[in-house]
């Protein structure tokens, strides 16, 4: 079943973990009444900005009816910000303020680069058969996993997120060379890029962590499904080989990678050094930025601008 409009944004309430340390004693009532009002405010101010509840763009996407030009523009400009991504994600690394949060943002990094997730609970040479149209619905078994950690997994240069790309870019008359350099980039994509290393990849642990929240929360909100939902009519129209797994799979783990930022919000929001207003800074700005990006590619399409 197609789905064609934004998934509903998420509402942030108290978790069983909270609850459980109020009972242990760990919070006070006051303590966990406060964070409630703050997670209110976040759910507000994050999860309901304009951007990801109404975004124009990827509800046209979602139709389906994108044509061979614009379609190529869409993969253009996002193989730019998927590509210089990295660039952020190395500086969240960097700047991670404890081991734990570096190993984090690791986990996000090489993944990205084609360290693949190793589950825990299963060899690395045990593997579920799957057909040819499931691997191209979830990812082959091979490249791609949902769970698990990059620690003692294994590298595969086909499993780099960028590569899925490049194989989509090729299957609508783009190649490697046209794809993914900043010289590829429209003024709008390359603002959303630069955004995410200054605030994604701050230095100052407060802006980067209200980033975070904000870029997983808005990740995992919808618009990848409006993505998914218009390139496979896309794929059944006029593209039968186009290849959805790089599509298919961010959709299907983003949700993952929010649940996480809650649970980093949760460490260290109840830390001394927590600058509420430094927290909601970088995720108002980095939405803002977002809001750009996907902006910049609508104006492109009412005014027939393609590169």
């Amino acid at each position: 079943m197609v789905h064609s409009s934004t998934a509903p944004p998420g509402h942030l309430t108290l978790s069983a973990r909270i609850q459980k340390r109020l009972h242990k004693g760990e919070l006070t009532q006051t303590q966990v009444n406060d964070f409630q009002n703050f997670l209110a405010a976040v759910d507000r101010d994050f999860l309901h900005h304009r951007i990801i509840t109404d975004n124009a763009y990827t509800r046209w996407f979602s139709k389906g009816t994108a044509t061979t030009e614009e379609l190529q523009h869409f993969i253009k400009q996002f193989s730019v910000f998927s590509n210089q991504f990295l660039l952020a994600a190395l500086q969240k690394e960097i700047n991670s303020p404890t081991l734990q949060q570096s190993r984090a943002s690791r986990e996000i990094l090489l993944n990205e680069l084609g360290v693949i997730y190793r589950r825990l609970d299963r060899a690395i040479e045990e593997r579920i058969p799957v057909t040819e149209a499931e691997k191209d619905r979830e990812g082959d078994p091979e490249l791609v996993s949902t769970e698990g950690t990059v620690d003692g997994g294994i590298c595969r240069f086909r499993a780099a997120h960028f590569e899925w790309l490049t194989a989509v870019a090729e299957n609508i008359g783009l190649h490697f060379e046209e794809i993914g350099k900043r010289k590829h980039g429209r003024p709008t994509t390359l603002h959303f890029c630069d955004e995410l290393i200054r605030l994604y990849g701050s230095d100052d642990p407060q802006i980067a962590e209200g980033a975070s929240f904000a870029v997983e929360n808005w990740a995992a909100a919808g618009f990848w499904q409006e993505l998914e939902d218009g390139l496979s009519l896309i794929k059944r129209s006029r593209f039968p080989q186009l290849p959805l797994a790089f599509f298919t799979w961010h959709n299907r783990v983003e949700a993952q990678h929010a649940g996480h930022t809650l649970e980093e919000l949760e460490e260290v929001y109840f830390k001394p050094e927590f600058d509420r207003a430094k927290f909601m800074q970088g995720g108002q700005e980095i939405l803002a930025a977002i809001a750009v990006f996907w902006d910049g590619l609508e104006n492109d399409r009412l005014n027939f601008i393609y590169v």
